[in-house]
Parts: structure tokens; C-alpha cells; sequence
């Protein structure tokens, strides 16, 4: 879709709770590519539902979430230097419900 851009989150939660809890978010919104890192493709609607919903768990004086837009998804080709594993950006997917 035009509207999604790609966006990388990462995130530094001091609790193990509240760590657990936004993991468990994120897994809905994008891939998982490291302990605190998440890519994630998604329009105007879903970053909205999900910063709100992040807004709610997170203790605002000790985690930080950063929500860095790379742009567009589908024209986004990013300059990426990646060691070990392969580094893909996240494809449009068709979900039958």
C-alpha cells in the first residue's frame, strides 16, 4: 500500500514486566530483529494505535521508545551495513482472516 511507511523501533524499558508487555505489542506490529529492535511496516492509523498504546505501558521517567520513520515502504531502500544475519526489509503480506 502507498500510505505504510517503515519504521525501526527500538526501545529501553527498565522493568522486566514492562519490557515483557511492550515485546509482546510490538510482535503484533512488525519483525523482531533484535532484543529491543523491531521493523515494522505500517500507515498513519496503526503508528497512531500503536504509540498510544505503548503511551500507556511505559513509565515515562525511566523507558524510552524511539520510533524512527525510514520512509515510504515501498520506495524506502535503505543503506543498511549488517553483520552476521541477512538484513531483509519488511514485504507487504496478504492475511486471509
Amino acid at each position: 500500500m502507498k500510505d505504510e511507511h517503515l519504521y525501526l523501533v527500538t526501545y529501553d524499558i527498565s522493568d522486566p514486566k514492562r519490557w515483557r508487555a511492550v515485546f509482546k505489542v510490538m510482535k503484533g506490529y512488525g519483525d523482531w530483529l533484535q532484543l529491543s529492535v523491531f521493523q515494522c511496516r505500517m500507515n498513519a492509523r496503526r503508528h497512531a494505535d500503536l504509540t498510544a498504546t505503548l503511551d500507556q505501558i511505559i513509565h515515562h521517567r525511566e523507558d524510552h521508545v524511539l520510533l524512527m520513520d525510514l520512509g515510504p515502504a515501498d520506495a524506502v531502500e535503505p543503506r543498511v551495513t549488517s553483520l552476521g544475519k541477512r538484513f531483509q526489509t519488511v514485504q507487504r503480506e496478504t492475511i486471509i482472516v
